[in-house]
């Protein structure tokens, strides 16, 4: 997967509570079980005016002209519950967007955006509600910076300092998947496998009578 380090992003605010996976990739977009095709189906439901259709919705932030080639999101309380369908961070990928802010995720959703090179970023409801109203006032020129090595978020002179565990911070900064993760032990597994053959024979004698 692709890797994060540091990112100056296009940011929109989607600031509602609960979007869910369904909101994000609704399942009549869901038409393949690959990592692509999906971008179109991003927030189809509110994207475009019909549903099924393609005509784009003016109200909509990421149709809007201000936010051409948003690559973070802002976002309300518990982003991404809902079912737990991995398309919807897919989705969010092959449009672009490369992080989201948001007070709280659905712990799958999480997990998946750090799978899938998606930063997650949980701040206050009162800093996310600053940095929209600082983005607002000119959103290609106010763009939010993004630092995970220091594990900070910037934006209009501010700065605002983000918690993320070892491990996800580790996967993305490496772009490591849970296979590239566990390959990492390798030497240790083998190692293990090699002790335990050693001090169990038994259960390695798969052999016939």
């Amino acid at each position: 997967m692709q890797a994060f380090n540091r990112l100056t992003a296009v940011t929109a605010p989607l600031i509602r509570a609960n979007i869910d996976t369904d909101a994000i990739i609704p399942s009549r977009e869901m038409k393949t079980v690959s990592k692509t095709g999906l971008a179109d189906g991003l927030f189809a439901g509110w994207r475009y005016t019909h549903i099924g259709g393609r005509e784009p919705n003016p109200e909509f932030v990421l149709n809007q002209a201000a936010y051409a080639g948003t690559q973070a999101l802002l976002g309300g309380d518990n982003f991404g519950c809902g079912s737990s369908r991995e398309h919807a961070v897919w989705a969010l990928a092959e449009y672009g967007i490369r992080a989201i802010i948001a007070p709280s995720f659905a712990p799958i959703f999480h997990s998946n955006c750090v799978r899938n090179g998606v930063l997650p970023v949980k701040l206050p409801a009162v800093d996310i509600a600053a940095i929209a109203a600082w983005v607002a006032d000119d959103p290609q020129q106010n763009r939010v910076s993004f630092d995970l090595p220091a594990q900070v978020v910037r934006a209009n002179d501010q700065t605002y300092h983000f918690d993320l565990a070892s491990e996800p911070k580790e996967m993305l900064l490496e772009g490591l998947d849970a296979i590239d993760l566990t390959q990492k032990h390798a030497a240790a597994i083998r190692a293990f496998h090699q002790a335990d053959k050693f001090a169990r024979p038994w259960i390695y004698d798969i052999g016939g009578p």
